[in-house]
């Protein structure tokens, strides 16, 4: 009886495990290619089956407890993995991992918090830990873009802000053309992908309740708040980066922290 878990579990593993038909013909394709990503894949492929796994017998047991603070530790845990690769797409930026971390917190902090409090989710783990999951994801690449795109634009057009700084303008005058273009450009796809929902691709969510028995209406009902969930979290925390940016970039004094931009 106390197996009968693993049993079920196991069972329904044969699926994932012939889906990777695809993968080993993208491993198959790759070496013909000679691209060299044959490894990568294979690690890549069983690192998703790991973690899935793990987190799905983490969830198990998370849905099962009456205790917000379980809601809390996986959202911070969230955060804080975000956090660290969004600044390691953005490494130039000093305590990029810090900036970002707190800018995807905000972000989907005061998203959820207004969800919520609009009853659109009620506040248990089923709901609250997927929908923080698809949030902290997206303002996780957004974040990161933002920080990196803002640093090379401010390198690339130093003299440019330098002037503007000596003008008399703040960091947030002198850089405003920078700030509108990062921003502009990592928040592009996630509102090209609303513009195209459901006329190129259903998304995930729309698809998982759809292939689950769901139906269609209550699907789209659903997506719709995704989208506008993602577009309102990614936004507050891409713009958040920016102003955490500003201390590292700048002295005091107004002036351009030259080491920051000194090298790629």
């Amino acid at each position: 009886m106390e197996w009968e878990w693993l049993i079920e579990f196991l069972k329904g593993m044969v699926k994932p495990v012939a889906a990777t038909a695809v993968v080993l013909l993208a491993v198959l394709l790759s070496y013909f290619q000679k691209l060299g990503l044959e490894s990568e894949m294979v690690y890549s492929i069983l690192r998703a089956f790991l973690q899935l796994s793990v987190i799905g017998f983490v969830l198990e047991f998370i849905f099962t407890q009456d205790n917000s603070v379980w809601i809390l530790m996986a959202y911070l845990f969230m955060v804080v993995v975000a956090g660290y690769t969004a600044g390691q797409r953005a490494k130039q930026v000093p305590r990029g991992k810090y900036v970002a971390g707190a800018s995807i917190l905000v972000g989907t902090a005061v998203t959820m918090f207004l969800l919520v409090l609009l009853k659109v989710f009620p506040f248990t783990p089923r709901y609250i830990i997927p929908i923080a999951g698809m949030m902290v994801g997206n303002s996780m690449t957004v974040t990161g873009v933002t920080m990196k795109r803002l640093r090379d634009d401010i390198r690339t057009q130093m003299s440019l802000v330098e002037t503007a700084l000596a003008l008399g303008a703040t960091p947030r005058q002198a850089t405003l053309q920078q700030v509108k273009r990062s921003l502009v450009i990592a928040l592009s796809p996630v509102l090209d992908n609303a513009k195209t929902v459901g006329l190129i691709s259903l998304p995930g969510a729309m698809t998982g309740l759809i292939m689950g028995g769901a139906s269609p209406t209550e699907a789209i009902q659903l997506q719709i708040v995704v989208m506008n969930m993602l577009i309102g979290a990614s936004t507050i925390s891409s713009i958040m980066s920016t102003y955490l940016c500003w201390p590292a970039f700048f002295t005091k004094a107004y002036q351009i922290q030259t080491t920051v931009f000194s090298s790629d």
